[in-house]
């Protein structure tokens, strides 16, 4: 067995940012009151931010980072779904197809959560930043996807927990540290190229043109 380089410092760090952004808007949106509401709509811009970033990274990030690293054909998901109980089975660097799964619909269902925040409203003491932009009927039924969306974001954390656990348990392969390390332990016989460096520059200037446009979009538009 061998440790190679797998998941970059950017990816780690959007990947616990992401989490404790998400905790903390489900807390305030389901508790709610004044003060929370207002924690909850920083959250949203924050994991708004973020998304824009992931998006950008899964372009230009590292190998491992890039969408086309983990995009796989329904015949290989297929076949992944078939051997998932099996402890031994084909060996994937990066997400694996079931994994990849995960990762696109956890994407699409934040960016339908942050997407429809920014027209709600609750009828009270807060409404999203754009819903000047939109009719009350729009902004109540945006509402509404919104307050539904985040049941399917719990269902897909609740999936990646149990996923997860039964990787860890069960199948004896590491999901938790190599997203702390970067480092991923694989066979001595693994084919892999490894990235130079973690395009630190990149992220950053990537990260903050993300918080430029989430800023502008919610100040001036």
């Amino acid at each position: 067995m061998k440790k190679i380089f797998v998941w970059d410092l950017p990816l780690r760090l959007f990947h616990w940012a992401l989490v404790i952004l998400v905790s903390v808007s489900l807390y305030t949106g389901l508790t709610g009151g004044l003060t929370l509401m207002d924690y909850h709509m920083l959250s949203g811009y924050g994991i708004l931010t973020l998304l824009v970033f992931r998006l950008a990274w899964g372009l230009f990030g590292t190998r491992y980072a890039r969408f086309a690293a983990f995009v796989y054909s329904a015949r290989t998901i297929l076949r992944a779904a078939r051997d998932l109980f099996h402890r031994s089975g084909e060996p994937y660097i990066g997400h694996n197809p079931l994994g990849s799964l995960s990762v696109l619909a956890f994407i699409v269902a934040l960016l339908v959560q942050a997407g429809t925040g920014l027209f709600a409203n609750d009828d009270i003491f807060t409404e999203g930043p754009l819903v000047h932009l939109v009719s009350d009927a729009t902004s109540n039924q945006l509402t509404r996807i919104h307050r539904t969306n985040v049941w399917i974001i719990a269902v897909l954390i609740g999936l990646h927990l149990t996923a997860v656990t039964f990787y860890e348990a069960y199948k004896r392969q590491r999901l938790i540290t190599p997203m702390i390390t970067g480092k991923k332990i694989v066979a001595e016989n693994t084919a892999a190229t490894q990235d130079k460096g973690h395009r630190l520059l990149v992220a950053t200037v990537l990260l903050a043109l993300s918080a430029a446009c989430v800023y502008g979009l919610i100040n001036y538009v």
